[in-house]
């Protein structure tokens, strides 16, 4: 193992290779705390009163699902089926826009808004697969990695990944450098296109907006490799492209809600264990209504610095952003900005739609759930 690392500087944070397949398919059977898992939401009551026999029955329901499976292509192939289906039970209607202009052979940096945890890059790979394309290594950040299957899982699916826990400013820096240092190989050596979010955390206050310390982040390998190399230079050579996602639903409105709120009125809020694996159960089963997808166009060299990056990232994701009648009657029922109302499109099953969904959120959060919705139509209208 420790040759392996000496060999591979990215062993550690890389998705898994083709060679490793078999061998984390086989842990993943007999991992006790996936079968548990796996037979609490499918088996309950065996669960309960048969553990042994309920842990025997996922085990053999795993290994019957990846029969046959020894690479990461043939593992997402049978991902694509999961997700047809979640498409066809959980939303109204999935569009694509901007793809046909990007060469399909060439790598590219996809940066995107980021309201689902598992989704948004879930609906990226989607749009490759069916336009026959590469599918993407996708960043995720180490929080989510609580478990060893959940890890195992991720980087089957091409997840890289992003170091949030290092302790120290040193031990962040030297991560951050390993990760810079990956991206570009990842995009420049071997032609491998990546996904990551335009910032740290979903936006669950629905503005979208783009860190530039993870543009600074980016040029970090390109920068301590040419010093003479500008920001622009290096971002150029990354191919970045912005990427709008837009639901017209979203499944965790009221848990971000309650988020939100807590922050407002106690100053702070702390996650229960595990809330965010919840969070992609209820992201994946819950009704999204429409969901429409744009890329934008890569990025040059004409930058001097992360806030021009950054900036030009939100004006492509802001002009490739959808508003879908939820948006609209989110403003109105605030009564805020009338004059960016447009309830041109808005039918009455939209409207009973959205007044079935507002119903069911509690009083109290009913203000920071409508402004989830409100708050794209006036940042695409520049009014935050």
């Amino acid at each position: 193992m420790q040759d392996q690392h000496d060999n591979d500087p990215w062993a550690e944070i890389r998705p898994y290779h083709d060679d490793e397949v078999p061998e984390v398919l086989e842990r993943l059977a007999r991992d006790p705390e996936l079968l548990d898992a796996l037979t609490r939401f499918r088996l309950p009551r065996l669960a309960r009163w048969m553990p042994r026999l309920s842990r025997a029955i996922a085990s053999a329901a795993v290994r019957r699902e990846v029969r046959g499976v020894t690479s990461i292509r043939g593992f997402q192939d049978r991902i694509a089926s999961y997700m047809q289906r979640m498409i066809r039970n959980s939303t109204t209607d999935f569009r694509v826009d901007g793809l046909e202009r990007l060469e399909p052979d060439t790598a590219y940096l996809f940066i995107g808004n980021h309201r689902d945890i598992s989704l948004d890059p879930a609906f990226v790979n989607y749009a490759l697969y069916l336009a026959d394309r590469n599918t993407v290594r996708i960043a995720i950040g180490d929080n989510l990695l609580q478990k060893p299957y959940v890890t195992d899982l991720m980087r089957l699916n091409k997840s890289f990944i992003v170091p949030r826990s290092a302790r120290g400013k040193r031990a962040m820096l030297a991560a951050y450098q390993k990760l810079s240092a990956y991206i570009r190989h990842s995009i420049t050596g071997d032609n491998h296109s990546i996904w990551m979010a335009q910032r740290e955390g979903r936006a669950k206050d629905g503005i979208d907006g783009t860190d530039p310390a993870i543009v600074k982040m980016l040029s970090m390998a390109r920068r301590s490799e040419d010093r003479d190399a500008g920001i622009g230079e290096a971002i150029a050579e990354l191919r970045v492209v912005p990427v709008s996602i837009s639901y017209e639903y979203d499944p965790c409105d009221v848990q971000k809600a309650r988020e939100l709120h807590a922050v407002h009125t106690s100053g702070g809020y702390d996650k229960s264990e595990f809330e965010d694996i919840r969070s992609i159960v209820a992201g994946i089963t819950g009704q999204k209504g429409r969901v429409h997808l744009r890329f934008g166009t890569p990025l040059s060299a004409d930058f001097d610095s992360p806030e021009a990056v950054a900036a030009e990232i939100d004006r492509q994701v802001l002009g490739g952003y959808h508003l879908f009648p939820s948006h609209y009657l989110a403003l109105e029922a605030l009564g805020d900005a009338p004059e960016l109302l447009d309830l041109s499109e808005v039918t009455d099953a939209d409207r009973a739609r959205f007044q079935a969904r507002l119903a069911e959120v509690p009083a109290e959060l009913r203000d920071w759930w409508l402004a989830q919705y409100a708050n794209p139509v006036r940042h695409v209208h520049g009014r935050i």
